[in-house]
């Protein structure tokens, strides 16, 4: 991230784990019913450019590269041979290039293994997270804030539709929330300008929105842990199953047309835990003996306190098991469940089968 934007950012009170302004309750109120912006601190950035950006991308990413609309954008994920997620994106177009925003904790490997496939082609890596800032807005009347932008002529009329600004990009990926692309040096201005309308917020209020709406990443805690449908990837449109081969494809092909999914995504809250727990937190089924079942994907302070979770979890457990998270774990020893949290899941805003 910009040192600069890090310290603008600082000044405005973003506290140093960047999860909130000092008002977190506020904020996920806000985030619940009102117009919130958010810095997305914990996303690193990756430019794709030269005549064979495209088809580079199409050969490597679990979607359709090559069919993405020019004022397009998408979900996707880079696979290991044997289908296990290395990263997910969200890829978009930039005029002539192309843009993935991925977790910060992954972006600098990532960008060192798509290097590695470039070979011949002409193809252009660029680490774009020094020069570029992505806020996310979420509320229900964006539109007229949004409007306002310098140069914004027509807004996205639909999901995953972008249109451009004087100073970058708006991105719509959903019905109410956005993110808007700019550069690291006009940033602070147009905070400034959205301010006066949107409440400024943390990370933490964007995951839980993003945990309402069922919505995982890959980090380094979760590299390799899953197959696309273990996160119900390909129900988020992150996987197409029309376009050619990619590293892992013929595993996830034959997953989605001849398997059964035994472990999926659920949405869960657990109340009486003070501590935020960790991504990659083991889940204990306990309903005869304590035996793991699954993992924390994604976790955020809920408004109801406790903590909401995505978690990705054996179905069988899911359906029948009582469900605890791992206590903190000693050095050298194995992962207990901690009494008091008990995991309850709650319905996800997408059908799971």
């Amino acid at each position: 991230m910009n040192s600069q934007w890090q310290d603008f950012l600082a000044r405005q009170g973003l506290t140093e784990q960047q999860l909130d302004f000092g008002q977190p309750l506020a904020e996920l109120q806000s985030a619940q019913t009102g117009a919130i912006m958010v810095p997305l601190t914990d996303l690193g950035l990756i430019r794709i450019s030269g005549t064979d950006a495209d088809s580079f991308l199409h050969n490597l990413l679990t979607n359709d590269v090559e069919g993405l609309p020019a004022n397009g954008a998408h979900r996707s994920g880079l696979c290991t041979p044997k289908g296990r997620m290395l990263a997910s994106f969200l890829v978009w177009r930039d005029a002539d290039e192309l843009l993935l925003a991925l977790a910060d904790d992954l972006h600098t490997g990532i960008l060192k293994k798509l290097a590695m496939y470039v070979l011949r082609a002409k193809v252009k890596l660029a680490d774009a997270s020094d020069e570029q800032v992505v806020l996310g807005l979420s509320g229900p009347q964006l539109a007229d804030t949004l409007a306002q932008l310098e140069g914004m002529t027509t807004l996205p009329d639909a999901p995953w539709r972008s249109s451009r600004f004087a100073q970058g990009q708006v991105l719509r990926i959903s019905e109410q929330r956005y993110w808007l692309i700019t550069t690291a040096a006009q940033a602070p201005a147009l905070w400034q300008q959205l301010s006066k309308t949107l409440r400024p917020a943390g990370l933490n209020a964007w995951h839980w929105l993003e945990i309402a709406a069922g919505i995982p990443q890959i980090t380094a805690a979760t590299r390799e842990e899953f197959t696309p449908q273990m996160i119900n990837f390909e129900l988020i449109g992150g996987v197409s199953f029309k376009k050619g081969c990619y590293p892992g494809q013929e595993i996830v092909a034959r997953t989605q047309y001849l398997g059964k999914v035994k472990r999926r995504m659920y949405r869960g809250h657990v109340a009486n835990l003070d501590k935020r727990p960790a991504i990659g937190t083991l889940i204990f089924d306990t309903t005869v003996e304590p035996v793991p079942c699954g993992m924390v994907v994604k976790v955020a302070a809920s408004p109801q306190g406790g903590f909401d979770l995505l978690t990705v979890l054996q179905s069988a457990s899911a359906e029948t098991g009582q469900l605890q998270l791992a206590g903190e774990q000693d050095a050298g020893t194995a992962a207990q469940p901690n009494p008091g949290a008990l995991l309850l899941l709650a319905p996800l805003p997408y059908a799971v089968t």
